[in-house]
């Protein structure tokens, strides 16, 4: 009698066991996951010294430890993901000297579901400053 209730116990757990083990994959939201690190690098490669990071999350709220958030997601948006877009032509009013001391920015992660690792490297700290003027993305 006893190995019948521990064959039937043993049977049961088992049972048990074998559907709580698997889990169906659900996702966690609705929307598409967004989200992304900014950097600021020192040279023309992204490993270079990164000066500055920001990371910043859109999908469903607009948070992270970018100072503006909202405006930074809105600017993404505005850009259908196409990171090159936030490229403005340089401010002609404005002067640059003509060495080379390259910065790197760089933006790696999710944009809608889909991987992201972009860069652009600018000859130097003020011809990055001069193209992103009044870009939210790198207002960090």
């Amino acid at each position: 009698m006893r190995h019948r209730i521990a064959a039937a116990s043993a049977a049961a757990l088992v049972c048990l066991a074998g559907t709580t083990g698997i889990a169906a994959a659900q996702p966690s939201s609705l929307y598409a996951p967004s989200a992304l690190v900014f950097t600021v690098a020192q040279g023309d490669d992204a490993a270079s010294t990164v000066l500055r990071a920001s990371t910043l999350s859109c999908a469903p709220t607009a948070l992270g430890t970018h100072p503006d958030p909202q405006t930074a997601c809105s600017a993404l948006n505005a850009t259908g993901g196409a990171l090159d877009r936030l490229l403005a032509a340089p401010n002609p009013d404005r002067v640059c000297p003509m060495h080379y001391a390259p910065v790197t920015v760089t933006a790696d992660g999710v944009w809608k579901g889909s991987r992201v690792a972009w860069k652009h490297t600018f000859s130097n700290a003020c011809a990055m400053s001069a193209t992103l003027n009044g870009n939210a993305v790198f207002a960090f």
